[in-house]
């Protein structure tokens, strides 16, 4: 992993060869701060839609899962956060998959409490 420097106003190396420009303000007393600035997220950038495929349904009534496409940048944390924000429940675990087309695929396992079947009803799957 490159390592991440704090440069003025220039663009720096980043994890994975990406840039990142740092914004730098200067307070009352002229002292520099660093500033990376950080968007809020949406869950509806993250979640694309609900996938309905014979596998998915199968997945949906026998493991507690859902199946989603989401966001090619999107992380298993992110995909976490987005689903518990829309859908209101727990997730206990997220699998991720890359497709050779550039579509991301994320499984989400629910909790127990929370059934998977009631949520697919909701968006209309079954």
């Amino acid at each position: 992993m490159a390592e991440k420097k704090m440069v003025k106003g220039k663009a720096v190396k980043a994890a994975k060869g990406k840039n990142v420009v740092v914004k730098q303000e200067t307070g009352a007393d002229n002292s520099v701060k660093a500033d990376k600035s950080v968007e809020a997220f949406d869950p509806y950038q993250i979640i694309k839609f609900p996938l309905s495929t014979e596998k998915a349904i199968k997945a949906i009534e026998f493991d507690n899962k859902l199946t989603f496409i989401v966001d090619p940048r999107s992380t298993k944390a992110g995909v976490k956060w987005a689903v518990e924000e829309m859908f209101k429940v727990s997730v206990i675990k997220v699998n991720i998959q890359n497709a050779i087309s550039g579509q991301k695929k994320a499984s989400v396992k629910l909790s127990a409490g929370n059934l998977a079947s009631d949520v697919s009803a909701d968006l209309g799957l079954i």
